[in-house]
């Protein structure tokens, strides 16, 4: 089997980092640094927080900061996130060690974190040509995932010490409430299906959960595989949404990012994951595994599902507009407002055929 790392790249354009002052400040307070030589590598995924690979002398870390142009910042909250990390490592062994917190402007503009690079491979779609997968290590990749997004929602969360990083009561509402707040204040033109969406969600609330910790964006493109073993989650990146609440909200948000073997991918990016291969659990194959490692109740999972994809709809929405509004050159952004349209109108459809795809 071929390997695909995630190998990071020269930094883009406008997205450069004072390496003289963060490298000051890491020899200041990190141990073990006595002055090396700093450099900075970008690692190319990802829409949201940017992320680097910094090498100072023969160490490697990963550096994360929110996006430059970035106007909703609770969505990129670098000291939630690493203080979530903080905790969670020792306890659940695919999150990343975080190693240094920097909330000082002064260093690089803005917040940010350093944290442990774990190597592997991240299982991005199209795979290249070259890259080799059996059909059963397919299944396996696709068992590993939705296990570990069930084991996340078992943790004990209040003996990790993870009890304050939200508050699951009313949590639901007040996703909804809030994602089409985000919706009205990203939107660069009218979409009457997203209304339409808005209104169907707040009407349809599901009964009061026991809460859990969720991920808040978990998929493919945030998990990394041991190249080797494809049955070994190596990491969970990405815990910047990290929050207590009902976990069939990450799991419908989980659903909603999956394409089924036989349908047309709703997302013309199909960046999400080998979701599609021979071998790959289908979307009810995924919530049957998920509930009978958990036993919980998905009656209303079609709620979920549609929130998942409004939720992702929002988030493309607040990427396209920053490219839209000028804070960003990027041109992976350029098109972002059609795979919105293409998300808002499946997502009007689901609700009202009000079954699971």
């Amino acid at each position: 089997m071929h390997v695909i790392q995630d190998e990071p790249q020269k930094v883009r354009k406008g997205e450069d980092l004072d390496l003289v002052s963060l490298s000051q400040h890491l020899y200041r307070f990190l141990p073990g640094l006595n002055g090396e030589p700093a450099s900075l590598l970008q690692f190319p995924g990802g829409h949201s927080n940017l992320t680097y690979l910094l090498r100072i002398g023969g160490r490697e870390m990963v550096l994360r900061r929110p996006p430059f142009g970035n106007q909703v910042k609770s969505a990129h909250d670098m000291g939630r996130e690493y203080r979530v990390l903080a905790k969670l490592w020792s306890v659940y062994a695919p999150a990343p060690r975080p190693y240094l917190l920097c909330e000082d402007p002064k260093v690089i503009g803005v917040p940010f974190y350093v944290m442990e690079r774990r190597q592997g491979v991240i299982l991005r779609a199209p795979l290249p040509d070259h890259f080799r997968i059996s059909p059963e290590e397919v299944r396996q990749a696709n068992l590993t995932l939705i296990d570990n997004l069930a084991d996340l929602h078992m943790l004990d969360y209040e003996r990790a010490g993870l009890a304050d990083v939200g508050k699951p009561e009313g949590y639901v509402a007040r996703q909804v409430t809030g994602w089409l707040n985000r919706w009205h204040q990203a939107r660069t033109s009218d979409l009457d299906a997203m209304e339409h969406l808005g209104q169907w969600l707040q009407r349809r609330l599901p009964p009061p959960a026991a809460p859990a910790l969720l991920h808040n964006d978990y998929k493919f493109d945030n998990l990394v595989f041991d190249p080797a073993d494809l049955t070994r989650l190596v990491a969970v990146l990405d815990w910047e949404m990290a929050t207590l609440g009902d976990p069939l909200m990450d799991l419908g948000l989980a659903l909603a990012y999956w394409t089924d073997r036989f349908e047309t991918p709703i997302l013309p990016l199909a960046a999400l994951g080998p979701t599609m291969m021979p071998g790959s659990l289908t979307r009810r194959e995924l919530l049957d595994r998920y509930v009978a490692r958990t036993g919980k109740d998905v009656t209303h999972i079609v709620f979920y599902y549609v929130f998942g994809l409004f939720k992702i709809a929002v988030i493309i929405q607040q990427i396209y507009a920053r490219y839209a509004r000028g804070h960003t050159a990027d041109p992976r952004f350029a098109e972002l407002d059609q795979a919105v349209v293409l998300l808002a109108h499946e997502a009007w459809r689901i609700a009202q055929l009000d079954r699971l795809p």
